[in-house]
């Protein structure tokens, strides 16, 4: 359970946490859905790529988003706990899940053997009604998706298990391999020849979904029915073309502070030590919370009105700033990453930047964050009722689930 934080007026924070700008996700909503003629689905696997999962829900739907997505089933059924009913699909899930509570909650799978259809087909057999699945293909990953030497069988069970009353085939997905270097043209001819072969079986999937954020900005004929986009939703565009907005900002506070003289060793196995008389700050975060140790010595923080080196290993509860001949006032609050209110745009660190630092992406980031931030949502208040009357608006009936 992610701790909330003290009242947003009430001063700096006495621990770490982030603040979700949920101004920014509708920003970013808006501009996925005018980009695509289909529908949008807000992809919010991993708590919302690390945001809150339910909040950029009820953001992402009330400004373009039609569908949601997640991976497993525990994170649909959190969607339907709080209220969400729009369509979701959850495309990641064993094979003795709990599919007849996905069918009953209205829960759209992804199916991508011959052993998960079956035991969707049972689930609905069990609920009394179709259960709704997207067949799913590997179109280059070799990860997820039924092989491309599978997939006629695969179709060919579907429609027995259609025309039996048990499931409904609502769509057709893949995901693309190479989507964030630039076009997939040999994803996108796998993607063709299955659907071309599941119309060959007979089915009539209302929906083909190829596109993730990448392919979303960077390949237009990857869009086909709708598109699914989770890392662009919170400002991370993994192709590197387009300017989203961030949607997060981690603040530390500073707990301890020390003048200390040259060649000073900071940290296990000390692999800093001063090269002068400094003076450094000890912030309350570390690997617990989600900093990468792996930037330790190339990371940088805003603290005191500038940026500041982190010195010495980043340690599970504690990391080490040096301040050079500044000053701070303990409990000073200093920015890790994103946007800060009072700075310069652009002068803290962004996600982008401490994934360099950590060669990694900015997907690990903001999902590494540790469990015991807190976190405070601000800004993009929207009531149920407003999303459930935007989706009424923009879902065509048939797409819907039952509710």
């Amino acid at each position: 359970m992610i701790a909330p934080l003290h009242d947003p007026g009430a001063g700096p924070r006495s621990r770490p946490g982030s603040v979700v700008h949920l101004d920014a996700v509708a920003a970013n909503t808006r501009s996925f859905a005018d980009r695509v003629p289909g529908h949008l689905m807000a992809v919010v696997k991993a708590d919302g790529f690390g945001h809150g999962a339910v909040e950029v829900a009820r953001t992402a739907l009330l400004h373009g988003a039609t569908w949601l997505g997640v991976t497993s089933l525990e994170e649909a059924l959190g969607l339907r706990d709080a209220g969400l009913v729009a369509p979701v699909l959850s495309w990641l899930n064993p094979v003795d899940a709990d599919f007849a509570t996905a069918v009953r909650r209205n829960v759209d799978v992804a199916v991508s053997d011959r052993d998960h259809l079956l035991a969707v087909a049972r689930a609905g057999r069990t609920a009394g009604r179709r259960a709704r699945v997207h067949l799913h293909l590997d179109t280059g990953m070799a990860r997820d998706g039924a092989a491309p030497g599978t997939w006629a069988a695969l179709c060919a069970a579907a429609r027995v298990q259609e025309l039996a009353g048990t499931v409904q085939v609502v769509g057709v997905m893949g995901h693309l391999a190479c989507a964030s270097a630039g076009s997939d043209a040999s994803g996108r001819a796998a993607f063709r020849v299955g659907v071309a072969l599941a119309r060959r079986a007979g089915l009539r999937p209302q929906l083909r979904h190829l596109a993730a954020t990448a392919a979303t900005l960077t390949d237009p004929e990857s869009h086909y029915d709708l598109v699914r986009v989770g890392a662009g939703l919170v400002g991370i565009d993994p192709s590197g073309t387009t300017s989203l907005a961030p949607a997060l900002t981690l603040t530390a506070p500073v707990i301890g502070i020390q003048r200390v003289p040259a060649d000073t060793g900071v940290g296990y196995d000390h692999t800093f030590r001063t090269g002068r008389a400094t003076t450094l700050a000890l912030l309350g975060v570390g690997y617990a919370d989600g900093l990468p140790r792996i930037a330790s010595g190339r990371a940088e923080v805003w603290l005191a009105g500038a940026r500041r080196r982190v010195v010495g290993r980043i340690s599970m509860d504690q990391t080490v700033v040096d301040l050079g001949d500044d000053g701070v006032l303990l409990g000073a609050e200093a920015t890790v990453f994103g946007p800060t209110a009072g700075a310069p745009a652009g002068s803290a660190p962004t996600v982008d930047e401490w994934a360099e630092w950590a060669d990694t992406i900015p997907h690990e980031i903001v999902t590494g964050l540790g469990a015991r931030l807190g976190r405070l949502h601000r800004g993009g208040a929207v009531s149920l009722g407003a999303i459930e009357s935007a989706s009424a608006a923009v879902v065509p009936a048939a797409l819907r689930s039952v509710r």
